[in-house]
């Protein structure tokens, strides 16, 4: 790993998951990462863009939660297998990271439909097409047509899911769903242990879709270690 910047906080700012609260990042920025550095840091809550690596550092608060799902012990609950019938017609190839303009347009009509926000070309590229670790990308095609793209970061001993868009067109398809269904598969099919599938927040309603994926591991701030999750109905 090459160390660009120093471990430092970033400024007090209004928190995206829980109204009236503030959020703080403690981050750095670094490149040339290997698989077990990946993977090492995972471990420790981090997460990335690009070269921005971090993780909160809320002035008391710990409701963001690291999880990781257990990928060779995961089975699809009922509804999980629904949706998977749902798309079977979906083709899914996981690739080498490569730019397309199509790719460019269905993150832009993502961006506009889901957060009302204008994404521009150069910040595209520097969040996903600035190598820092080994990563790879996932492409969703439905008659031919790419509809979703999703960008994961590869350990020694997984894969973390670093943001998945797909054309809102298809938004009754269940497709963000079916493409953690799709990677967590991938992640097993390479004999990987675990998915990490980003920051669980209990009562933020936008992160609900994280609690249906099982078995899985909470990091525990505190202790600085993974326990496993309640089992939940596996409707």
């Amino acid at each position: 790993m090459i160390l660009l910047k120093q471990r430092e906080l970033d400024d007090l700012a209004p928190c995206p998951y829980l109204e009236d609260n503030t959020k703080q990042y403690e981050y750095f920025l670094a490149h040339r990462l290997d698989e077990k550095e990946t993977s090492q840091l995972l471990s420790e809550g981090w997460r990335k863009f690009g070269i921005y690596f971090f993780r909160p550092k809320c002035p008391g608060c710990t409701d963001c939660i690291p999880i990781r799902v257990l990928a060779q012990d995961f089975s699809p609950s009922k509804s999980q297998r629904r949706n998977l019938k749902k798309n079977e017609n979906m083709v899914v190839k996981f690739t080498e990271p490569e730019f397309s303009h199509r790719a460019y347009e269905i993150y832009q009509k993502h961006s506009n439909d889901r957060f009302q926000q204008d994404s521009g070309l150069e910040l595209f590229i520097h969040n996903f097409y600035t190598p820092s670790c080994p990563y790879l990308q996932s492409n969703y095609y439905l008659d031919n047509e790419l509809i979703g793209v999703g960008f994961l970061d590869k350990g020694t001993d997984c894969l973390s899911t670093v943001y998945f868009f797909f054309d809102p067109d298809y938004s009754t398809m269940g497709i963000g769903t079916f493409s953690i269904l799709k990677e967590i598969e991938y992640a097993k099919s390479l004999g990987l242990s675990y998915y990490y599938l980003g920051y669980y927040v209990a009562d933020c309603e936008r992160m609900v879709y994280k609690n249906r994926f099982e078995p899985r591991e909470h990091y525990d701030w505190m202790d600085e270690k993974w326990y496993l999750a309640p089992a939940k109905n596996k409707g």
